[in-house]
């Protein structure tokens, strides 16, 4: 078993910590600018940080004039394990203390088949990367999954399409498999801080990271920190209403957002065009599958099938209905469209900011980019390294 990792000891060394994450390897005369530490104080920070093996030395810096200056990073064999537990899929990875990703696999599974089951796949494909030799152990893990969790912790709340995971001992369960600390989070909430890490949103302190794939979700940055709610639950926009009287959702209302525009929504109104005889293309696939998914419905709409653009301009709008009314509660400086369906693109991204900059107010929209996600099925597991690395790295 891998030694428990060493935590900083005040927030000073935390702050060193977290500056070398996001910054690389830096001078103790750089260091010293950016934590506004005197030299003598400093020192006395950094020689502890490397007494405890969390940072090592790096070479000699440029010289600034006098004396050179040690270069310093994080110790290159910490080793973080991010798991992002989607409804239909795993995406496991390992990164190093920067959140480089060194090994990235991804696995179909079915969330509903209860948190057992799945862990036990998550376990198999983190010894998968541990054998390939990325690392010996982990120094810490973060988990997303998909529907609300109690953040302190880190435990599953009566999430709508996972059943038996609500009150599941997530965080605790893993720690004593892995033999590390163990943070979890909603799956969103992951892809939002991916983003902003490594992606789209790194200079954004206030936007909105929205999640299209079975579901929808919304996951909400304010000064740079995720707004998780009272009870966890902040963001769950796919079900707001969005069609008065419409459709049954999974939640037990009518109408919801992602009873009518999702993965599985859109995968559903596809294969009725398909029976209907609306589209040869979606029927065609439909026979050769025997089901559809918003992949279908994307790589139809690339090959210009009429009605796949319908479905996705239609969802855009619903989709871009309910954004505009955030846009003008919340007044972010970015929105982030991703995942599984950002494969229908730039059609349902021109639909979305139609309806937002049509109905929002323009001092909310003036300036406002809504976007792709840049780091596509990485997002989720590059954000749960970096909730791992902020409480790793964070006094214990």
């Amino acid at each position: 078993m891998r030694r428990m990792t060493a935590r900083p000891e005040n927030a000073h060394q935390a702050r060193l910590l977290r500056l070398l994450r996001d910054n690389g390897s830096n001078s103790r005369a750089q260091l010293g600018d950016l934590v506004d530490l005197s030299r003598s104080k400093l020192a006395v920070e950094v020689d502890r940080l490397l007494e405890t093996g969390l940072v090592a030395a790096d070479g000699l810096a440029p010289s600034r004039g006098g004396r050179r200056s040690h270069n310093i990073r994080l110790a290159p064999t910490l080793r973080f394990l991010g798991v992002d537990i989607g409804a239909t899929s795993i995406d496991v990875a390992v990164t190093n203390a920067e959140l480089e990703v060194l090994g990235h696999l991804n696995q179909p599974m079915d969330v509903r088949v209860g948190p057992v089951a799945v862990f036990e796949q998550v376990l198999s494909m983190a010894a998968k990367l541990r054998a390939t030799g990325l690392a010996e152990g982990f120094d810490g893990a973060g988990i997303g999954v998909p529907g609300p969790v109690r953040f302190p912790e880190g435990v599953p709340v009566a999430p709508p399409i996972m059943p038996g995971w609500d009150g599941f001992p997530v965080r605790e369960a893993l720690s004593q498999d892995l033999g590390c600390p163990v943070m979890v989070d909603n799956d969103v909430n992951l892809m939002a801080m991916g983003e902003q890490h490594a992606g789209v949103a790194r200079s954004v302190g206030d936007f909105l990271c929205v999640k299209i794939g079975t579901g929808i979700g919304c996951g909400i940055v304010v000064g740079g920190e995720v707004y998780r709610g009272a009870t966890g639950s902040a963001g769950d926009i796919g079900h707001i209403q969005a069609v008065p009287g419409g459709r049954p959702c999974a939640c037990g209302n009518r109408g919801c957002l992602e009873a009518h525009f999702s993965g599985a929504a859109l995968a559903g109104d596809a294969e009725q065009a398909a029976r209907e005889g609306r589209s040869a293309q979606l029927a065609a696939r439909l026979e050769t599958a025997g089901r559809l998914t918003a992949e279908d419905v994307s790589a139809a709409a690339a090959a210009g099938d009429a009605v796949s653009l319908e479905l996705i301009r239609e969802g855009g709008k619903r989709l871009g209905q309910v954004i505009a009314g955030l846009v003008s509660f919340f007044n972010p400086g970015l929105v982030v469209i991703g995942g599984g369906v950002t494969g229908l693109g730039h059609t349902l991204l021109a639909s979305v900011r139609t309806q937002v900059y049509r109905q929002s107010l323009p001092l909310a929209t003036r300036n406002l980019p809504i976007v792709l996600g840049e780091l596509g099925p990485a997002a989720g597991a590059i954000g749960a390294a970096r909730l791992i690395s902020d409480h790793v790295f964070s006094p214990a």
